[in-house]
């Protein structure tokens, strides 16, 4: 099977966050099974090009039409660590993406609509015909739409679209403009609720959902959050129009790159393990203690890594650290936060537990740390408001590092509580989990888990070996994302 990737990421060569990984990951798994997959992307002047192998003009002229006239774009092609990657680089004094930024721009509906114009139009004049044409989040709402109302008549009759959305906050809400850029017109025609019409503001257009209207099928990021999605608050208003399409409407758990995240293997901590060998984990503990200035003790060591944001339940983070370190454990934390206050609310923390030899907070982002406090960690809090999927809890049982988890999202569809997953035998049971976003539910889990490794440190161990058991690769998601291709390929 062909399928062309549109995105505006792939980890590593332009990643902000899971998206990229989804996209690197899922397409190596796709080409492992004998798929030929190719990467569209847009050509960013911010990109990393030290991971573009080979890079060199594909096509020179590539004029994409654009309000009434057209615009001239090279393509260029790579391999992004043996991924096949092309790159649309548009020439026009828009300067659509040599900003230095991947988003956060006031055009950025226009400089992704171009994008999915110009996605289509490669597709068009390079003769490409993928079998399914496999577009990710807002930023691509439109290869649907304009795929049905206008490519399907010029040649490119026979594709099929997968829609995956990984985000459901942002939405890509905007005016008739668009639809004047890339050729569709007819505001009358694509203003009806049933096609572009934002749920919530009649004046506007929504891209999101005009992916999810017109492609043949629409997944999110775990089965868990794809119900959320539908009934609850976390479609951000798209709950009704996934509802009016649930029969092509399904939730596929991401999964994890085993390359990079492998204790047996990773280059970047100083003692690798795996299940036969799980007692050379405790070396990296002492190390990570060491770099961190926590003293050598007997006592669990609980970790938060990730961004810190409203999503990931920041008020709970606070609260689990004063509640750790003065209750027998110890705490660290590595993130950053892209809301002043936020920031400023953790270096208050930081600076109240500056003397504290229990604690440390890290506030930014290191790789190379962050993989050596899930192999020194005991445990890691994920405690966030929603989750679509997580790829957190999914390092943390690889590593050993036993999850401790608020119920919502890929959260609840990965980890099994200790004590309460009455539905699962003991040893598929591989965390905590609570329900409520309150101090309460945090307490209580976590005084839990600290009780345990302290009064049952063989049933704390069985617990870190049951969720190394598990496979959260690409393996099982490739499989479902093969089998929704077949199903449009066939069901159309």
């Amino acid at each position: 099977m062909f399928i062309a990737m549109v995105t505006p990421e792939c980890a590593p060569v332009a990643k902000v966050g899971g998206l990229g990984d989804v996209v690197f990951g899922l397409t190596r798994e796709l080409e492992i099974r004998g798929n030929s997959v190719e990467i569209i992307l847009p050509k960013y002047d911010c990109m990393r090009y030290d991971h573009i192998w080979g890079l060199q003009k594909d096509m020179e002229d590539l004029w994409v039409p654009w309000y009434g006239g057209a615009i001239h774009c090279s393509v260029w092609f790579g391999f992004v660590h043996g991924r096949k990657c092309f790159f649309i680089e548009p020439h026009s004094k828009d300067n659509f993406f040599n900003r230095g930024v991947y988003y956060g721009c006031n055009d950025d509906v226009m400089r992704y609509a171009f994008f999915s114009k110009a996605s289509l139009e490669f597709l068009l004049k390079s003769g490409k015909r993928p079998d399914v044409i496999h577009c990710h989040d807002w930023q691509t709402g439109l290869v649907p739409v304009m795929l049905y109302e206008m490519y399907k008549h010029g040649g490119l009759a026979n594709q099929r679209v997968c829609y995956t959305i990984h985000n459901f906050m942002h939405q890509g809400v905007t005016g008739a403009d668009v639809l004047w850029a890339t050729g569709l017109g007819r505001p009358d025609y694509y203003f009806h609720y049933d096609r572009l019409r934002d749920n919530f503001n009649a004046s506007a257009i929504n891209l999101m959902k005009g992916g999810i209207v017109y492609s043949n099928f629409v997944t999110t990021v775990s089965p868990k959050h794809a119900w959320e999605a539908r009934f609850t608050d976390q479609g951000c208003g798209l709950g009704h129009t996934l509802h009016t399409h649930a029969g092509k409407f399904g939730g596929i758990l991401n999964g994890l790159d085993y390359e990079m995240w492998n204790p047996a293997i990773d280059k970047l901590i100083p003692s690798n393990y795996d299940i036969a060998t799980i007692d050379k984990k405790f070396a990296n503990k002492d190390a990570l203690r060491n770099r961190l200035w926590i003293r050598q003790d007997y006592s669990p060591l609980i970790a938060y890594v990730g961004r810190l944001d409203s999503q990931k339940g920041v008020d709970l983070v606070r609260h689990a650290i004063y509640y750790s370190i003065n209750n027998g454990a110890q705490f660290v934390l590595l993130g950053s936060s892209p809301d002043p206050a936020i920031n400023r609310m953790f270096w208050q923390v930081k600076h109240h537990l500056n003397d504290n030899q229990d604690c440390h907070l890290e506030l930014g982002y290191n790789e190379e740390l962050a993989h050596l406090i899930y192999a020194g960690a005991d445990m890691i809090i994920v405690p966030s408001n929603f989750e679509p999927c997580g790829l957190t809890q999914l390092i943390g049982l690889k590593y050993g590092t036993v999850p401790i988890v608020r119920a919502v999202g890929g959260l609840a569809d990965t980890i099994f509580d200790k004590d309460f997953a009455h539905d699962k035998p003991l040893n598929e049971r591989n965390g905590f989990v609570f329900h409520q976003a309150d101090f309460k539910a945090v307490e209580y889990t976590l005084g839990r888990a600290i009780r345990l490794w302290y009064d049952y440190p063989d049933h704390f161990r069985n617990l870190m070996i049951n969720g190394m058991n598990y496979d959260f690769s690409w393996n099982y998601p490739g499989q479902h994302y093969l089998g929704v291709y077949e199903y449009i390929r066939h069901k159309g």
